[in-house]
């Protein structure tokens, strides 16, 4: 089984779980410190090792009016000083090929959207960085259809591959989740990640926004981590009802830490013969 290392993060579905957690995107640098502070905190006193994760624009938008974040440059910079000040690994999405080496400059993970999973020229830049790559299954994409994105990036001399499930279409927006899909990609021998936020979204639930159900995070993300995963991915939001940005689908930070704490007895007993010590 492969363990990949992002930044000071080991990754391997057979290892302890790791959290992938922040906010959708930086809606203010206050905003972004803030939230950044709370969940390297709840990672200390749970003992997990944490990636945070934020987007410094959103791409994929329901409708032009919706909020993107500060764009590249501006939320590059301060996700580098994030980094450094608070001595934390990053994950950031990516959604061309001319942006993957700037971003590698600030995240050890770059994120490649579901909706563009199978664009080889994004997956071949961000792969040439030498920074660990997490690909989100895309949700017309069939698990088993993963191992080819793999051996794109494996042709590329990096092997330092996430892969990550976050719920396939079923019918007009709405998703769901096969769990044997999880079982699936971890086939391909690179760690796999449950993103429990995205995997719960309504997409263009709401007409010119995405909906979504949080009350179901909790529940699919103890069957992923069940089964066996490396990591899970959260959006998480002070006021979820008021966020910018997928705010129907974020877990609200207060609820994070009994959250992860729950998740991490169900690793254990998954990756323990079933004993939870």
């Amino acid at each position: 089984m492969t363990q990949v290392q992002a930044g000071t993060a080991k990754i391997g579905n057979h290892l302890p779980l790791v959290l992938i957690a922040g906010p959708c995107v930086m809606e203010s640098e206050k905003h972004l410190w803030s939230v950044a502070r709370s969940v390297k905190k709840i990672a200390q006193d749970l003992k997990i090792q944490l990636i945070f994760k934020c987007s410094y624009d959103k791409a994929n938008r329901s409708s032009h009016a919706s909020y993107r974040g500060p764009g590249m440059k501006e939320g590059l910079r301060l996700l580098s000083e994030v980094k450094k000040d608070l001595d934390l690994n990053i994950v950031t999405d990516v959604h061309s090929p001319d942006e993957a080496e700037l971003a590698a400059e600030a995240a050890d993970v770059l994120q490649v959207p579901a909706f563009l999973s199978r664009q080889t020229d994004l997956i071949t830049a961000c792969a040439k960085t030498g920074r660990a790559v997490n690909v989100k299954k895309g949700q017309f994409l069939a698990p088993w259809e993963m191992e080819n994105i793999v051996d794109k990036i494996l042709k590329l001399g990096n092997k330092k591959i996430m892969l990550t499930e976050r719920g396939s279409s079923f019918g007009y927006n709405n998703l769901v989740v096969d769990m044997r899909g999880l079982e699936i990609m971890k086939r391909t021998g690179f760690p796999v990640v449950f993103d429990a936020t995205h995997s719960v979204q309504l997409p263009g639930g709401r007409g010119k926004s995405s909906g979504g159900q949080r009350e179901f995070v909790p529940p699919l993300a103890r069957a992923a981590v069940a089964v066996g995963v490396s990591a899970v991915f959260m959006e998480v939001h002070p006021d979820p009802d008021r966020a910018l940005s997928d705010g129907p689908n974020s877990v609200k930070l207060a609820d994070l830490k009994a959250l992860v704490k729950s998740l991490m007895t169900f690793d254990r007993i998954a990756k323990n013969g079933g004993n939870a010590r």
